[in-house]
């Protein structure tokens, strides 16, 4: 089966340049494309997640992905969906992003014998001669035209710097040197990433005469269009010491009915069949359907073990068993409750809450559990009492787990 007929089947496609030439193009050749990775942070998040299984996708019907690291492109920074400039980062900082990036793609990608390249585009962009590239590159690009595009548009009434308004430019130069040293004919992108994937491909048609070829996925958003992959703690990261197995596991296991079987065909491998009648599960079934993709999604990024272990936890903790040695956990000295470790500090400690301030709000408004008891005590202090064979558990809400046990720290 096409890849395209894949990709549109599972919802993946939002726009394309040429949609038919794009078509007969995956369907009788292997084509190089390529998907750009800025390294802004020190791991991938689940909407880089995204990219890398539209990647594999197109690798396993034996297409050569070429994944770029913004390491030239995370000078300047992308103005898109930001309603300010970014934070500037420096160039220690990006590579060593950079090499967090390498280890998490490998695990999904086969760089092996050529069947995927990784290339960082400082090695062209690093070097320009500033007045050649004007020259050469910037000539091709309308000023007018640029404004017309979402990324620039929006920012205008508060404000575009100078730096920011280069970047469509480095990342349609991207296009062309990929095109030109690869025979890269296909860029591949999230939907808000349309602008500069057009001006990529129509630099390539005036620089070097031929058509080259865009095409973008939908963005990860639930049924009310919200961005997904946020929480109240952050971001869904690849990295498991930013994001663990169990929290990442929950965060599937705890999404709306409404997502269940779009999340399933954009991020899992299951056949659509099976997906449909997973998908038709409701009421108290629907939940069997949430722990599927969970499962799913968990093993790809964090290995089977690791999503049997998750799942197996979260079962405990709702019902299926007892506490469970998986549930997140930390070690606190006997010390510190000497020195005086309350409630509050317990929430904190335990990531329930970002600072003291927010743990005493959630306290009062009675959404702090401990050890099965409900707290309404913001001053209650924690002692050694307080801990069973089991560690001292708080939860928030109905979700959120948390056990804080005694003992040395290394």
């Amino acid at each position: 089966m096409n890849v395209f007929d894949v990709l549109k089947e599972r919802g993946f496609i939002a726009q394309t340049t040429h949609e038919e030439p794009i078509r007969e193009l995956l369907g009788k050749e292997r084509t190089t494309f390529y998907i750009g990775f800025d390294p802004t942070a020190d791991s991938l998040h689940i909407g880089h997640f995204l990219q890398l299984i539209v990647m594999r996708h197109m690798q396993q019907a034996g297409h050569r992905p070429i994944a770029v690291l913004g390491g030239g492109t995370a000078m300047v920074g992308d103005p898109t969906g930001k309603s300010d400039m970014r934070k500037m980062i420096t160039r220690e900082e990006i590579n060593h992003n950079a090499q967090c990036f390498k280890r998490q793609m490998s695990r999904f990608i086969d760089f092996g014998d050529g069947r995927a390249i990784m290339l960082d585009n400082y090695d062209w962009l690093g070097n320009l001669n500033y007045i050649d590239f004007l020259r050469d590159i910037g000539v091709h690009f309308s000023v007018n035209r640029m404004l017309t595009a979402d990324c620039f548009r929006t920012r205008l009434e508060k404000g575009l710097s100078f730096i920011e308004f280069n970047y469509m430019i480095m990342q349609g130069y991207d296009f062309l040197k990929l095109n030109q040293d690869y025979g890269c004919m296909l860029q591949l992108g999230g939907d808000d990433q349309w602008s500069n994937i057009i001006a990529g491909a129509d630099l390539i048609r005036r620089v070097e005469g031929k058509e080259a070829y865009g095409m973008t996925f939908t963005l990860l958003t639930t049924s009310d269009g919200n961005k997904m992959g946020k929480t109240e703690t952050g971001a869904i990261w690849i990295d498991e010491e930013k994001t663990t197995p169990y929290d990442f596991f929950q965060y599937w296991r705890n999404i709306d009915d409404a997502d269940v079987e779009r999340c399933l065909k954009l991020l899992t491998f299951l056949p659509l069949d099976e997906i449909a009648a997973l998908a038709a599960m409701k009421d108290e079934e629907a939940n069997r359907a949430k722990e599927v993709l969970a499962f799913e999604v968990t093993k790809l990024v964090h290995g089977e073990e690791k999503a049997a272990a998750a799942r197996e936890a979260a079962r405990a903790l709702f019902g299926e068993g007892g506490l469970s040695a998986s549930m997140p956990s930390g070690v606190i000295e006997e010390s510190m409750l000497s020195e005086g470790f309350d409630i509050l500090d317990a929430i904190v400690f335990a990531e329930l809450a970002p600072s003291r301030g927010e743990a005493r709000r959630i306290v009062l408004s009675g959404g702090i559990v401990m050890n099965g008891e409900k707290i309404d005590d913001f001053k209650l202090m924690i002692d050694a009492s307080m801990f069973a064979d089991g560690g001292l558990v708080l939860k928030r809400g109905k979700k959120k787990f948390f056990r804080i046990e005694l003992g040395k720290l290394d």
